[in-house]
């Protein structure tokens, strides 16, 4: 894509993708590179011919209902994922190389700390694996809002803050692209205000972030969201585009709309 404001549609495996672009080109600035990913799990096709791309320096919303591939197409980001064809590229590497680790962080739907250590404890501990300095335990602990808890177990904890636990251990160490698998589930909702002004800031500071959420007003505090369905794409825009190319007040809507003309 280059210059001017332009609408593409895309075919892919019976879904029409709307993909809206503002005359930047993606490829050039793109943290994540997906093409042609396909993924089956027993004789299930869990993502199909899937390709799109993550820009540099922003939050991008991942946005589906449950079951539609989102954790799947971010553990083929992180390199965890066996796929049966295509191709991931991250920070212009190939996924899950090794040169990649201290790069790319990863907050996972399941709280992946020890419940039977403190707060600190635990952030201690993944600083010293990542070698991150000691202050860097107290900075992501103040980012998440749990100096209150610091000297808690983990294990003692609420769901919402166990997984502000987990975020803060994604932080340490300054990664370059934050994948952050469903971040606000179970989270008030002020303190899911102050995690999305936390992801703009990261992003203001250069850092890239890929967000799942199945909360259709979260995609509206995202520069670019990714609407997915089925293990497919369903549209790849800027809030504000996907609005103005549905005629929709609001996003759910739109993606509601774009569904019904996929299938139609």
């Amino acid at each position: 894509m280059a210059g001017g404001t332009h609408t593409a549609i895309m075919v892919a495996r019976g879904y029409r993708i709307a993909v809206l672009g503002t005359g930047v080109r993606m490829a050039d600035v793109a943290a994540v590179r997906v093409s042609g990913l396909c993924v089956v799990r027993g004789r299930r096709e869990v993502l199909r011919d899937l390709s799109l791309t993550v820009a540099r320096g922003q939050v991008t919303g991942l946005i589906g209902p449950s079951g539609c591939g989102k954790t799947t197409l971010i553990r083929a980001i992180v390199g965890t994922q066996i796929v049966a064809g295509g191709e991931v590229l991250v920070l212009d590497r190939s996924a899950g190389t090794a040169q990649l680790r201290h790069e790319v962080a990863y907050m996972t739907q399941t709280p992946s700390v020890y419940r039977d250590l403190t707060v600190s404890e635990n952030l201690d501990y993944f600083a010293a694996i990542l070698g991150a300095p000691a202050r860097e335990v107290e900075r992501v602990i103040a980012e998440v809002d749990l100096a209150d808890n610091a000297q808690r177990v983990v294990g003692t904890l609420s769901g919402g803050e166990q997984s502000r636990v987990s975020l803060a251990a994604a932080l340490l160490g300054s990664p370059r692209l934050l994948l952050l698998d469903e971040p606000t589930v179970g989270l008030d909702p002020v303190l899911r205000a102050q995690l999305w002004d936390l992801f703009a800031r990261l992003a203001d500071s250069g850092v890239t972030l890929l967000v799942s959420s199945h909360v259709m007003d979260e995609a509206a505090r995202c520069d670019h969201v990714l609407l997915m369905r089925d293990g497919a794409l369903l549209a790849a825009a800027r809030p504000k585009e996907l609005l103005a190319r549905t005629g929709q007040a609001d996003l759910e809507s739109a993606f509601l709309l774009l569904i019904e003309s996929a299938q139609s």
